[in-house]
């Protein structure tokens, strides 16, 4: 079966947007943004608010990124195992540096950059929105399998891991999952995982 991976705080230990925006963004903007988002803001206009604060040359953010941002426990092993498909609400320019670090080569469905000097513009990979949950959300980015694994972490996982065969969370995810009554298995490094689908 096809295995799904949030990138952001899930193949990754801490979350890399977050780390980003602290690091080259207006991290007062970042918590106001955070406060409005799923009361007056939707998720991409949180992201895209957020970043037009990023005003670095994209060439030193990934060289940050790429010294900066760690893989959770068990990831590289488990992604050369499994090859799972990283479906993010981040960006591809963001994401492959790091998957290259490491001598990994996976399909990523994820956002992109135009990163203008005067602030970053973030080009959506979809903005369709989604009939299950009224916002435009990564279940379309996996519209074309029938059954997947999917491990995520976060509030961009959240109607995506309702349409998945078998779900690994932690954090956020795991208490909407455990609030709406969805199975899920919790985990804290892609060793648990493992051990688990093997068994």
């Amino acid at each position: 079966m096809e295995v799904v991976v949030d990138w952001d705080g899930t193949a990754t230990e801490i979350d890399g947007l977050h780390l980003v925006l602290l690091e080259f963004g207006d991290e007062r903007v970042y918590e106001e943004h955070e406060e409005r988002l799923g009361r007056d803001l939707t998720l991409h206009e949180v992201i895209a608010g957020e970043f037009r604060t990023v005003r670095a040359p994209l060439e030193e953010v990934v060289a940050w990124v790429r010294e900066n941002v760690t893989l959770r426990p068990g990831f590289v092993e488990f992604a050369r195992l499994h090859r799972p498909l990283v479906v993010s609400s981040g960006f591809h320019e963001l994401i492959e540096p790091v998957l290259e670090r490491e001598g990994l080569s996976l399909e990523v469905r994820a956002n992109r950059l135009d990163p203008e000097p005067d602030g970053w513009r973030v080009l959506f990979r979809d903005e369709t929105v989604c009939a299950v949950c009224g916002e435009a959300c990564k279940r379309a980015s996996v519209g074309d399998l029938e059954e997947f694994v999917f491990v995520g972490d976060g509030v961009s996982d959240h109607c995506v891991a309702e349409a998945a065969t078998r779900v690994f969370a932690r954090n956020g995810l795991a208490d909407y999952l455990a609030r709406r009554g969805v199975a899920f298995e919790r985990f804290s490094d892609f060793f648990d995982i493992e051990s688990a689908l093997d068994g």
